[in-house]
């Protein structure tokens, strides 16, 4: 099974083009394919998908969308699908960032690409400083009883 992992410093260039790590891209080989599924994420950052990950989220009738509040089920529905978007990997590992996502996110020049498992996060890299000191930090210690072995 594959996975993401790693955190990689880019810069995004003026056409809204990031390079993808190349361990990230020489997991989306495997799959033979030659694009990943971008979409809004939550906390003001965007998704990458290798292919495959993508198709477990719609298999099994998207049953991780099911909410018992079916118009909050659809609301989030039409957030995540309606912004998401096939990202072609070019000849030098890079992606397109659309604008819709590129603004969501406030994406500038400096991002970082994170790989949390099952997905990577593109994260403006101020926005990530942030959300790490906010929120990250404060929970490290409640987290740090799983290494106590």
């Amino acid at each position: 099974m594959s996975s993401l992992y790693g955190e990689y410093s880019y810069v995004m260039d003026a056409k809204s083009r990031v390079f993808i790590p190349s361990r990230f891209r020489d997991e989306l080989h495997k799959e033979d394919k030659n694009y990943f599924m971008l979409s809004i994420g939550l906390d003001r950052c965007l998704y990458i998908f290798l292919p495959s990950k993508w198709e477990e989220l719609i298999a099994n009738n998207m049953e991780i969308f099911k909410s018992e509040n079916k118009e909050e089920e659809r609301a989030f529905k039409r957030f995540f699908f309606g912004n998401a978007a096939d990202a072609q990997l070019d000849e030098q590992g890079r992606i397109l960032v659309p604008q819709n996502q590129k603004a969501y996110a406030s994406l500038k020049k400096d991002i970082l690409i994170r790989g949390v498992g099952n997905k990577a996060e593109i994260w403006d890299a101020q926005a990530w400083s942030k959300y790490k000191k906010d929120v990250m930090e404060p929970s490290f210690e409640k987290f740090s009883k799983i290494f106590d072995l």
